[in-house]
């Protein structure tokens, strides 16, 4: 059993748990993240990828409607390259609460956050999807994010400054001595190896799994799992991002994403996180929802559905009730629980991850007696290849002009070529073997409208060729990425996916032998 050490052991990599490495290398201080399945596999990976300017919370949770304006501002100054500054604009339709519509205005401007009313026929005018049943509207400051980009930036960095982070690795047990917590057993999924990590600080940013994760220490966290579903359309519907007028609900946000626009989502309460996938009757109830505001949706194509699980804290909202619940975030200081050096923050929104990982880091230095200070708040995150290929693709004809004579394509849907892969194996090496999961989490590879029935062929025989595949590795690897697709086309058999569903399955299972 191998045996490391740090300063603060990080679990959990998504945007909270990459952003607290960046915060505490920035502050020169050491750690190691680990996480058990990848960067962004829970829900800072299935979310609306929406900068919320903080209108949709002006009614419920003002206090988080004013941390999402202002995380969003530093975000735009800081991190640009990973932000599509769309603009927003919030939207009610005839039967939408109109003492609700006429306050909104009055909401927004308490919590310092922008509202400009427009006419019907200018909203019209900005996006013609918009329903002509629109009898309110207002221009917001909501953006577009690539989550992807974001935590894979944030953990660059945090390399660079000679931390370090694992995949695959699940914390198992915390050994407690004398009220701390000595070491803490990782095991890796994929092998079965076991890590012993002696450090003076242990960070629980596991979202919704930050209540198992307490559990270990012998700590109870009342951890409220709301799953939330959505859908992403085959191409862009629109220029901004478009909110629903009312109260926050089900069904009232559409995201443009790149070439593709995501709408959803859904607040449903869950007992449990063995199975988190999005089910015909929500897809149906939303696309029949967001058709009163935004009508192409009823007889637009979608490519794929996903869901993930919002990691809320009860504050005694009623069963079922989730949209109560606040969108803030906690942060527990666990030495009133009797263990000295475990911390956990969770709950929040990817809007607030910046700040979520300053405070942490401001209580980590606080228990280790460092005075350094927070950095992210006025220090750009740098632009690297590690994030590179999470953004949309480029235009065929784009690619063409950019393109190498001995470049080829392997991916069509996203325009990711040989050279792309190339640079995104070395970029998984880093942190472990490579595999089509691996590269598709790092990468817009299998996104796309085939979703991935021709690249992950093309892309396994290409790394077959260069060696990171060998004998039926390759196969199980396919199985695994298609499966993991299906999941998310599941949901949508019909129309123009059944097809492809189709087509799909006759070059598998058909024509290959390989059985999904």
């Amino acid at each position: 059993m191998a045996n490391l050490e740090t300063q603060v052991l990080i679990i959990g990599g998504g945007a909270t748990g990459t952003g607290i490495a960046r915060d505490l290398a920035l502050r020169g201080i050491k750690c190691i993240l680990a996480e058990k399945d990848d960067i962004n596999a829970g829900a800072s990976g299935a979310n609306h990828g929406l900068l919320h300017s903080g209108s949709r919370y002006v009614a419920s949770d003002a206090e988080a409607a004013i941390e999402c304006r202002e995380e969003g501002e530093i975000l735009k100054r800081l991190a640009p390259h990973c932000i599509d500054n769309t603009g927003g604009i919030f939207a009610a339709v005839s039967g939408d609460d109109e003492k609700y519509i006429s306050d909104f205005p009055s909401m927004c401007q308490k919590c310092g956050i922008s509202a400009k009313p427009i006419d019907i026929k200018e909203a019209k005018e900005l996006e013609p999807v918009l329903s002509e049943k629109t009898i309110a509207a207002y221009l917001t400051e909501d953006a577009s994010i690539d989550p992807f980009m974001l935590s894979l930036e944030n953990m660059a960095q945090a390399v660079s400054l000679g931390s370090s982070y694992m995949r695959h690795a699940k914390a198992i047990e915390f050994k407690i001595e004398n009220g701390k917590i000595k070491y803490t057993k990782l095991i890796n999924s994929k092998t079965g190896e076991e890590t012993k990590v002696f450090a003076e600080q242990i960070v629980n940013a596991a979202g919704a799994w930050a209540g198992e994760m307490a559990e270990l220490a012998s700590v109870t966290i009342p951890m409220v799992y709301s799953k939330g579903s959505l859908v992403i359309t085959q191409k862009r519907l629109t220029k901004r991002v478009i909110n629903r007028l009312r109260k926050a609900s089900d069904a009232d946000i559409l995201v443009p994403g790149g070439a593709v626009s995501i709408f959803g989502t859904t607040s449903i309460r869950i007992n449990t996180l063995d199975a988190i996938y999005p089910t015909v009757e929500e897809v149906d109830f939303m696309i029949s929802e967001g058709a009163k505001m935004v009508p192409i949706l009823e007889t637009t194509r979608y490519i794929r559905a996903y869901a993930g699980v919002r990691p809320l804290i009860s504050l005694g909202a009623k069963k079922g009730d989730d949209r109560s619940v606040s969108r803030g975030f906690v942060l527990l200081d666990h030495t009133e629980n009797g263990v000295d050096n475990f911390i956990t923050i969770t709950g929040g929104k990817l809007t607030t991850y910046r700040l979520m990982a300053e405070k942490t880091a401001d209580l980590v230095c606080r228990h280790l007696g460092i005075s350094a200070t927070c950095k992210t708040r006025e220090e750009p995150l740098p632009s690297t290849t590690h994030g590179k290929w999470t953004e949309p693709a480029m235009t065929p004809k784009m690619w063409m002009q950019k393109q190498k004579t001995d470049d080829i394509l392997l991916c069509e849907c996203e325009m990711i070529s040989k050279s792309a892969v190339d640079s995104l194996i070395e970029s998984a090496k880093q942190s472990g073997d490579p595999a089509l999961k691996v590269l598709g989490l790092r990468s817009r590879i299998g996104k796309g409208p085939c979703q991935g029935a021709f690249c992950s062929l093309r892309i396994a025989a290409y790394m077959y060729d260069k060696g990171e595949l060998n004998l039926d590795s390759g196969i199980s690897d396919i199985k695994f990425f298609l499966n993991e697709r299906w999941r998310g086309e599941r949901p949508l058999q019909w129309g123009t996916p059944i097809i492809q569903s189709e087509i799909a399955e006759a070059i598998h299972c058909g024509f290959l032998s390989i059985e999904l």
